[in-house]
């Protein structure tokens, strides 16, 4: 039987996206340093181990405080009680800065921008993409180009 450490799915289910893992461990050494497949394998495995153990930590201190969702402090309070607390301001500052870079955008992240569509206005870009799409397969005819006013509800 296998071992069921995250709910509802086994160890084989989750993992991190090896490319970039593996892109991340060789910009953190010097170019002249090689590292084993195996190794780079073994490195994934940890860096999966560790966010499922300050995961873990986070819902029991999110659990302690009678809340149902885990907030950043939670994590940070993790850290500390599994005796990480020398990267707590480090981890604070990279949170500090993914929101700097995310919520405060001027688009308001990946999806900003979308609800200031109407439904009209969408159905019509959606046709329009739709268009341009059909153009590109059909021997590279280009399509119509965006009106000024089509324009304007891009900005």
């Amino acid at each position: 039987m296998e071992p069921m450490d995250i709910v509802g799915k086994s160890k084989e289910d989750v993992s991190l996206p090896k490319a970039t893992m593996f892109k991340i461990i060789k910009e953190m050494l010097p170019p002249d340093v090689r590292v084993a497949r195996d190794a780079q394998d073994l490195l994934v495995e940890c860096c999966v181990e560790f966010i499922n153990l300050i995961s873990s930590e986070s819902n029991e201190v999110c659990s302690r405080e009678e809340k149902r969702t885990i907030a950043p402090e939670h994590v940070l309070k993790a850290l500390e009680v599994l005796g990480f607390g020398e990267y707590i301001e480090e981890v604070y500052a990279a949170y500090e800065q993914h929101k700097l870079e995310t919520l405060d955008s001027p688009r308001g992240g990946k999806w900003g921008g979308v609800a200031e569509m109407t439904e009209e206005e969408a159905l019509a870009e959606q046709q329009r993409m739709f268009a341009e799409a059909r153009a590109r397969m059909n021997g590279g005819t280009t399509a119509p180009k965006q009106s000024d006013s089509d324009r304007s509800l891009e900005s």
